[in-house]
């Protein structure tokens, strides 16, 4: 990290634009308004502004967009580069390739996009309780500031390994401060730190029903008990994965359930629905409220189109490989679900004649024309993160893990059937995770996760180098520390092996 100047003030220096908490709740107010006066802690309605600026970060460039793509997703063999040969979108060929280094964009912002996040949340759990709220309302806003740090250091263990736990907010003039925020900690104590936030979270948080329609999209009882099945599921912690699945199910922490039509999940209609957990918000009631781009770096380039001639269209980064396209059995719906293949009528009547890439993300896809579209840079599209088709897999990969092979079996049908498939034949222990680990890659291609479940599997090496990525082992399991950060630490952060 940098100095403590230039780490602890973005965040604080928008928080007193920020409306209320009302039904547009992550919606930003104008900039550059003048406050004559500092009244941050005499109105109340700000300690939930400290909480909503932490989901604000979900949404911008550095934490949720194109360099995610490049490290969760264009790095795997579910996705290539694509956008034109010409156009390597700052150092997408080299994510594409594994040969990105410490000094490639797409490694330091997702460093320090997710650093922000806590940042504020660190900020949010200083400010919160100095405010006079209802005692419910002020211990429910800390659980969710906790959820969001959870979440933005899940994201950078799996990505960086090990790294530096930063749970204050940080004093520029405090050296102690500034070694603490410097010194990377084990991987091992970074999983034990997010599980103690998510524990907090889970005590806390109501449930999604709970919430009601004014705070749709805010962090609950499920999303927590789902993000921090996920965790366990990294550390092969089964019978936590088992036990926070089955209450899942079976509606302990609010109720869920598998969207009958997979095809509507990443539609309009499918945002906060049944199947979802968690998910970044992407709507607001004014201009650049949206996940910044997300649909932009993703969308169908160089495109003609018939029928419904007003198509949404991009810049065509992170196409899924042909070897996703073949991945999916015969009479799958998740296919046609995932992909854009030229040719294709899409739900809303628009007619791919022909483009620069001859397959699509439909998950990042918006209607221009059936949907409520913005603009091409903020689409208002909902960005999944924690949904109900995984909560199924992690159920099956963990009852299969411990044994209980029926248990496995109907798990995974669920997830099957839904899809249109047959039931799994798969029967012995080895022969079903097998199982899982190809529907956990078919349910959640484009998704962001496969990369991460090559690692955690321990296929990565074998798989990657099939595909023809150079994955070398012992070193591509992890992202390089970025060597601002190293360079601005004085030589006290050290770097990733072989990098």
């Amino acid at each position: 990290m940098k100095k403590r100047s230039a780490y602890l003030l973005p965040g604080l220096a928008v928080l007193f634009l920020l409306p209320a908490c009302k039904k547009d709740w992550l919606s930003p107010a104008n900039e550059n308004i003048l406050v004559a006066t500092d009244s941050t802690f005499l109105k109340p309605e700000n300690a939930t502004s400290f909480v909503t600026m932490v989901y604000n970060q979900l949404t911008v460039w550095n934490t949720a967009t194109f360099s995610w793509i490049g490290v969760s997703s264009i790095t795997s063999d579910d996705a290539d580069k694509g956008s034109s040969a010409g156009d390597n979108g700052g150092d997408k060929n080299l994510m594409d390739a594994l040969t990105y280094t410490p000094t490639s964009g797409s490694v330091i912002e997702v460093w320090t996009g997710n650093y922000q996040g806590i940042k504020r949340a660190n900020e949010a759990l200083a400010n919160v309780p100095k405010y006079q709220i209802d005692a419910a309302l002020k211990t429910r806003l800390l659980a969710e500031a906790r959820f969001l740090r959870a979440y933005f250091y899940f994201t950078l263990v799996r990505t960086y390994g090990g790294v530096p736990i930063v749970d204050t907010a940080l004093d520029a003039n405090n050296p102690a401060d500034f070694e603490r925020a410097n010194i990377r900690r084990t991987k091992e104590e970074v999983y034990a730190f997010i599980e103690e936030d998510l524990n907090y979270a889970l005590s806390i948080l109501p449930t999604k029903q709970e919430y009601g329609a004014a705070n749709i999209g805010r962090a609950s009882k499920g999303a927590a008990a789902a993000l921090l099945a996920k965790v366990s599921m990294y550390q092969q912690k089964w019978d936590q994965v088992l036990s926070l699945t089955n209450a899942i199910i079976a509606g302990t922490y609010g109720t869920y359930g598998l969207e009958p039509d997979f095809t509507r999940i990443w539609r309009e209609v499918g945002e906060n629905g049944m199947e979802s957990l968690f998910e970044v918000q992407g709507k607001g009631t004014v201009t650049l409220a949206g996940v910044q781009q997300y649909s932009q770096v993703q969308a169908m380039r160089g495109a003609t189109f018939s029928g419904v001639t007003n198509a949404y269209s991009g810049w065509g980064f992170n196409t899924p490989s042909a070897n996703l396209d073949s991945a999916f059995e015969a009479g799958d719906v998740r296919k046609n679900a995932t992909i854009i293949h030229i040719g294709d009528t899409l739900w809303d009547g628009v007619i791919l004649v022909n483009a620069s890439n001859p397959r699509y993300n439909r998950k990042a896809y918006v209607s221009k024309t059936q949907e409520t579209y913005s603009s091409d840079s903020y689409t208002n599209k909902n960005v999944r993160i924690l949904r109900m088709g995984e909560v199924y897999l992690m159920n099956a990969e963990a009852a299969n893990e411990k044994d209980l092979p029926s248990q496995a079996q109907t798990s995974l049908n669920a997830v099957r059937n839904r899809a249109g498939l047959a039931n799994t034949t798969a029967a012995a222990k080895a022969d079903l995770k097998t199982a899982i680990w190809n529907e956990r890659r078919v349910e959640l291609a484009m998704e962001h996760d496969r990369f991460f479940d090559l690692v955690r599997q321990g296929r990565a090496g074998t798989l990657m180098r099939a595909h023809g990525k150079a994955f070398i082992d012992g070193k591509h399991e992890v992202f390089p520390i970025p060597q601002t950060q190293i360079d601005n630490s004085g030589g006290i952060m050290k770097q990733n092996d072989k990098y």
